[in-house]
């Protein structure tokens, strides 16, 4: 069982209790299936709250860490990634597949994560240079990236951002033609952590918020993933500042990062 930090194990605490409070909300927008804008509307509200307590929990225990904000510039020295919230519209349409997520981050560095799913009890984390890990009732799992090769067995996760839609089709459909299995879930930060747990075998996200990006990039790097841009120059050596800066991310298996690289820039 690994050693868990007294940070690390802030994270866990933090993205566990505001998981609770989704819980209950996700158990109630189960009901509100017959009106679709009731439903919208008390997902946006449980969203919030749960935002309110992962705040909380955090600033308790570490009052000098400021929180990052989407699209605006990084706070200096060690502050807080988060999100309350991946996968809005499955949660409104209740669809058990979102998450929480929370990270410890300096100079762009992501040091230590967390990735709840509070309708399926997954619980996600690591901490640089310590691996990656799934939470267990005993024991904890070590998590480790695929090993498959071949496009052809390959299953890759394609999250839409907020480009232009004949990017994404075109994308999707160069995938489709490498005769991979493609699927879109809905939550970033979810499937990177499926990616470090071996499930998927890449993940491609395009104008993806930091928010959504960063804890599950340190999943996929601590079970031995590679990060790319997905157009980048050189694929020699991983840029984790160029990914970050355009949201547009390819986590993959060593084995199939040539070949997938390939597969978006044709």
């Amino acid at each position: 069982m690994p050693y868990l930090s007294p940070a690390l194990t802030l994270l866990v605490s933090a993205v566990k209790k505001a998981g609770q409070s989704l819980t209950h909300d996700f158990n109630e927008v189960e009901k509100l299936q017959a009106s679709v804008r009731g439903s919208e509307d008390f997902a946006k509200a449980a969203v919030s709250r749960a935002e309110r307590i992962l705040r909380q929990e955090l600033s308790k225990a570490r009052p000098s860490y400021p929180f990052a904000v989407d699209g605006q510039a990084e706070p200096q020295g060690p502050h807080f990634v988060i999100s309350a919230m991946d996968g809005l519209t499955n949660f409104a349409h209740g669809v058990p597949y979102f998450a929480i997520s929370a990270a410890v981050v300096d100079n762009s560095i992501p040091l230590m994560a967390a990735i709840f799913n509070p309708a399926t009890d997954e619980l996600f984390f690591a901490e640089k240079g310590c691996g990656a890990f799934k939470e267990g009732f005993r024991n904890h799992e070590r998590l480790r990236v695929s090993a498959r090769k071949d496009m052809a067995t390959a299953l890759v996760s394609i999250n839409q951002g907020h480009e232009e839609l004949s990017a994404y089709q075109q994308l999707f459909a160069a995938l489709l033609h490498s005769n991979a299995r493609v699927r879109t879930a809905g939550a970033l930060s979810l499937d990177l952590a499926y990616a470090a747990a071996g499930k998927f075998d890449g993940v491609i996200g395009m104008h993806s918020p930091l928010s959504s990006l960063m804890a599950g990039v340190l999943l996929v790097k601590e079970a031995g993933g590679l990060i790319r841009d997905l157009h980048a120059k050189d694929i020699r050596s991983e840029n984790l500042g160029e990914v970050f800066a355009s949201g547009n991310i390819m986590a993959v298996n060593p084995n199939l990062s040539t070949t997938l690289y390939g597969v978006i820039n044709k």
